[in-house]
């Protein structure tokens, strides 16, 4: 660090220099005043040393800056369509020449005028890009009709790679959250081939799950052991294309955030059990899947005046309630059912309920109405 800020400090002195030697002559004329020799060294000398230890401070948190800058351009301009590069390129160009129209009366303003086309270069062209992306449908529309349907093809193409014409985005590169690693069901859903393209980790959803692997509670640190146990699994066992991707993280940056982003900017489809996560995703139009829907969606399907076969586990809440469970770990809470607990019944369904959280069914021992019938 200490040897970039040098590097910076000695930029920044060559920087101050140049700009004061090419300063001084517009401010004698301004001035009427004539600096002499040492006078002018002095001038060059002192700006030089003021840019060095401004530099030397600001230089490094500048150049991340700057970095960071970069990067997101990278991220914006991969994930932009053709289109919208084509449309961005033309509004710059239109930009660039009313500025260089512009660049001889911004030249002749006195002490500003030599930077003044620079200036205008950066802000006219930014704003060529602007107006000319806000205005990409009504340029398209006025292109010729071939040049229309060429748009549209790649438009529909480009849906199809990023998964967009397919349900859930099947074709789409699948993202797993640390929820679904920790949850292990994705193995066995991608061994029934119900999961198709790439399945990609990324690199900070790892680092989340070495934290809970080392945490020094031991319900975290069992659930990221198991979820390691699930990444070496999966790299291992199950037959789809499974690598991990490095994107660039900010310290402080939020995984769920980052996935979001992600997903945005490739057309990837995010893989969550994190009820909050999918509805998130859902509201900011990102494709998503959720392995609990998944799950509750292949459960077994009763209805009012189906006979089910139970095993009474527990009471339930209210009093003389019983719960059991079918094979598919769909509660059942049986009226009257609580003296049969640790028996196997048969049950007969009054209500299904489903939930967020799963599907609830409602029944009422078969016995009862037999007894009943013989009663009367």
């Amino acid at each position: 660090m200490d040897r970039a800020r040098r590097y910076f400090a000695l930029a920044g002195a060559l920087i101050g220099g140049t700009i004061a030697f090419y300063l001084i002559p517009p401010f004698e004329k301004l001035l009427k005043f004539e600096l002499r020799i040492f006078e002018s060294a002095g001038v060059i000398v002192f700006t030089s040393a003021l840019f060095a230890v401004a530099f030397f401070f600001l230089g490094p948190p500048a150049a991340k800056l700057a970095i960071s800058g970069i990067e997101w351009i990278e991220k914006k301009v991969v994930g932009a369509s053709l289109q919208d590069i084509v449309v961005g390129a033309g509004g710059l160009i239109v930009g660039l020449i009313i500025a260089n129209l512009l660049t001889p009366s911004l030249a002749r303003i006195p002490l500003v005028g030599p930077f003044l086309p620079a200036v205008s270069l950066v802000i006219l062209g930014y704003i060529g890009i602007a107006v000319a992306r806000s205005k990409k449908d009504d340029l398209v529309a006025l292109s010729p009709a071939r040049l229309r349907q060429a748009v549209r093809s790649s438009r529909s193409k480009v849906q199809e790679r990023k998964g967009g014409d397919l349900p859930y985005g099947q074709s789409a590169p699948k993202l797993l959250d640390t929820s679904t690693i920790i949850d292990g069901r994705i193995i066995d859903i991608c061994k029934s081939g119900f999961v198709e393209g790439r399945v990609i980790i990324p690199n900070f959803v790892l680092d989340e799950l070495r934290r809970i692997a080392d945490s020094s509670d031991n319900l975290k640190r069992n659930k990221g052991r198991r979820g390691l146990d699930t990444l070496n699994r999966l790299q291992k066992d199950v037959p789809v294309d499974v690598s991990t991707w490095d994107w660039p993280t900010l310290p402080g940056d939020d995984v769920d955030s980052l996935l979001l982003k992600i997903a945005k900017t490739t057309g990837a489809v995010v893989v969550t059990t994190d009820y909050n996560l999918a509805k998130i995703a859902e509201l900011q139009m990102v494709g998503v899947l959720n392995v609990n829907q998944l799950a509750n969606a292949l459960k077994l399907m009763v209805a009012p005046g189906d006979e089910l076969s139970v095993d009474i586990h527990r009471e339930g809440k209210q009093p003389g309630q019983g719960v059991g469970y079918l094979d598919d770990g769909t509660m059942v809470v049986v009226e009257q059912g609580r003296r049969f607990i640790g028996q196997t019944i048969m049950a007969e369904v009054t209500n299904v309920h489903s939930t967020p959280a799963g599907r609830m069914v409602f029944a009422r021992p078969k016995y009862l109405d037999k007894a009943a019938n013989q009663g009367e």
